[in-house]
């Protein structure tokens, strides 16, 4: 059975999560307070953490933000109040791999609780024979994980790499942003989320912005690609 952090304060939310996702047959452990999860999260494995960001005490960015310094694995997906694209980019920036806007469906957060689980554990990556991948001077090494721009190594987040990995594979195929939600998040229903965006945007500052060569292009209103 997979077991799952729940960190949330509002007890009207914490049943509704709690009660639905066993009924899936996930563990839940709930921890009320920012404090008491991330001590949980020390002590306990856990296959994913839902973490709310508004909490009294220590906040769900700084929860996040500590996690990520010891467990740098295990998924972590965001609930917040607070749709706006600078405090969602401010909450993956702490290291969270989703976020869902409150107030939520249920099939919406099992859904992406689906989605980071089978990336987790591998399923959505399969190794390809041809594990070296090349545009310009960028190079993806996807047996190591590892990414270099004119020989200077990269460091990605693992939402970051999937990304890039994805556009790389389909270079110079325009990809709209349901299709990246659905090869490199494997989410297969548009969530009105701009989660595509906000990496894009990281890939950008990490990949193109000391290049005079771009690789990363928009495509208005129909997405993006990765070319020369």
């Amino acid at each position: 059975m997979q077991k799952i952090l729940l960190i949330e304060d509002e007890i009207s939310v914490v049943n509704f999560i709690k009660k639905g996702l066993e009924e899936e047959s996930y563990s839940i452990v709930v921890a009320l307070t920012g404090e008491e999860g991330e001590k949980l999260a020390r002590e306990q494995v856990f296959q994913l953490i839902i973490l709310d960001i508004m909490l009294p005490g220590k906040s769900g960015l700084e929860v996040c933000q500590n996690i990520r310094s010891f467990n740098t694995k295990t998924p972590i997906l965001f609930l917040t109040a607070l749709g706006t694209s600078e405090n969602v980019a401010l909450g993956l920036n702490t290291g969270a791999d989703d976020y869902l806007i409150k107030p939520f469906k249920f099939i919406e957060l099992s859904a992406r609780i689906k989605a980071l689980l089978r990336r987790s554990s591998g399923e959505l990556i399969s190794e390809t024979t041809d594990h070296i991948l090349e545009i310009s001077d960028l190079t993806i090494d996807d047996r190591a994980k590892q990414v270099f721009r004119n020989a200077k190594p990269i460091t990605l987040t693992a939402t970051e790499y999937r990304l890039l990995l994805t556009l790389a594979k389909n270079k110079g195929k325009v990809m709209s942003r349901s299709e990246l939600l659905e090869s490199a998040w494997d989410i297969h229903f548009n969530l009105g989320t701009n989660v595509v965006d906000v990496y894009i945007n990281y890939l950008r500052k990490k990949i193109d912005s000391e290049s005079e060569i771009k690789l990363i292009h928009t495509v208005v209103g129909m997405g993006y690609v990765l070319k020369t």
